[in-house]
């Protein structure tokens, strides 16, 4: 089975992730990382998720692990994901990517490793929200231009980026349907006198409140009639779940850059 590394493994995600990682039986947990000088260290990685104890002892580095594991799955922040895809790509390690609020230029660095390891990166690892994705490019292609977008978005307070890398992605794979390019057309909230709606934008809205885990709704409408297809999270071990079968769909692909609509064969 392939030895999975977790990286975060100290934050809310990480744990959930320690959590469906031990309960599957198609990969094996290897070994849990939390950021340098963390007082984590050297905790056991079980524990620290509250499944009991595993005998794995939490670390904080690759490096320490590097002969440990075979594939890292990383939901942590930009900078430490591309440090850890340089890594990944030198020592041979697969990689399970779910971080978000990554630049153009930061994807760009995810392409360059995934030339010399298998990299799946999605900006959500839920098997509904992928199957939204799809569902999304056919109502798009169907309904056509003869309707308006908008797409509203909803997440904890903790959240730092904005609009969420999922509501982002709904949008470019609406954009990619009806022909237009999301940087030409997006508009990010609005406010004040914004006069008529420009009938080729796809809107954003955004809420930060409590501890919703993540609730993304698409919204088309004409005059007569309205079509919405949402998502609502209740749990992170949706998202952990997803990755868990990345990771495992990963044993066998050969070096590249994957989605998970490549994971579900939903292309």
């Amino acid at each position: 089975m392939v030895r999975v590394a977790i990286m975060g493994a100290g934050g809310r995600m990480g744990k959930t992730l320690i959590q469906a990682v031990s309960e599957s039986t198609q990969v094996t947990l290897a070994a849990g990382i939390v950021e340098p000088n963390s007082s984590l260290v050297g905790v056991d990685l079980g524990e620290l998720a509250g499944i009991g104890k595993n005998a794995i002892q939490v670390t904080d580095s690759l490096e320490k692990v590097v002969n440990d594991f075979d594939l890292l799955i990383d939901f942590t922040t930009p900078a430490v994901t591309l440090a850890n895809a340089d890594f990944c790509a030198v020592n041979g390690k697969a990689m399970v990517i779910g971080t978000t609020g990554l630049s153009d230029s930061d994807k760009a660095v995810l392409a360059a490793a995934a030339e010399k390891v298998p990299v799946v990166f999605a900006p959500n690892m839920s098997v509904g929200v992928n199957v939204c994705f799809r569902l999304l490019a056919l109502a798009a292609a169907a309904l056509g231009d003869d309707y308006d977008v908008e797409i509203v978005e909803a997440h904890h307070r903790h959240k730092v980026d904005a609009p969420s890398g999922t509501a982002l992605g709904m949008g470019e794979v609406v954009a990619k349907a009806l022909g237009r390019n999301l940087k030409d057309v997006a508009v990010y909230g609005r406010e004040g006198h914004t006069g008529a709606r420009k009938p080729e934008t796809i809107g954003f809205a955004t809420m930060r409140v409590g501890d919703v885990v993540g609730d993304h709704t698409v919204v088309f409408g004409n005059e007569g009639e309205r079509v919405e297809i949402t998502h609502k999270a209740s749990s992170r071990m949706t998202f952990a779940k997803g990755a868990v079968r990345a990771a495992s769909w990963l044993e066998s692909k050969s070096a590249g850059l994957y989605d998970m609509q490549d994971v579900l064969n939903l292309k």
